[in-house]
């Protein structure tokens, strides 16, 4: 069974648009580099012709990759009621219980996270602590300094 990539609605519109470029505007570019490659001669020797070839295989890989998120991609329901317990597309505010430190992460799918940016995927260990938990509640995440402890402080949908 092929893995399900849980998108929201505006990733999965990033990813289609992306598709579009790819497949047109990006393939004629590419199609076009290894044209001028080869008006330079020998192919054996020409590493134009190497590079461009190699910026060709690299655009169909991630047109496949692409296509293939899109194949199975679920999209998320960002405006499913609100139980007050932490899913995706939740903002949730933690208090980590050792340094007193307030954060704020968006808990989205493996294609979203952004750590970065506070994203976080669900498929983080994380992400797993979070998911399913309510405001009160203590998450216990597995770390490799040992376990680390959050207090959910706030979940909005």
């Amino acid at each position: 069974m092929a893995k399900e990539f849980k998108l929201t609605v505006m990733r999965l519109k990033e990813l289609e648009d992306e598709l579009k470029y790819l497949k047109t505007t990006r393939e004629a570019e590419v199609a076009e580099q290894i044209k001028e490659a080869r008006s330079f001669g020998d192919l054996s020797e020409n590493s134009e012709y190497d590079e461009a070839k190699n910026e060709q295989a690299k655009l169909y890989g991630r047109i496949a990759e692409v296509e293939n998120i899109l194949a199975h991609a679920v999209v998320i329901d960002e405006n499913e009621e609100n139980s007050g317990r932490i899913g995706l597309g939740c903002t949730v505010k933690v208090l980590d219980k050792e340094t007193g430190e307030t954060e704020c992460y968006t808990i989205v799918g493996s294609q979203e996270a952004d750590p970065m940016m506070g994203k976080i995927s669900d498929d983080s260990p994380f992400g797993r602590a979070l998911v399913g938990k309510a405001e009160g509640d203590t998450a216990e995440v597995e770390a490799p300094v040992g376990s680390l402890f959050f207090e959910i402080l706030s979940v909005q949908r």
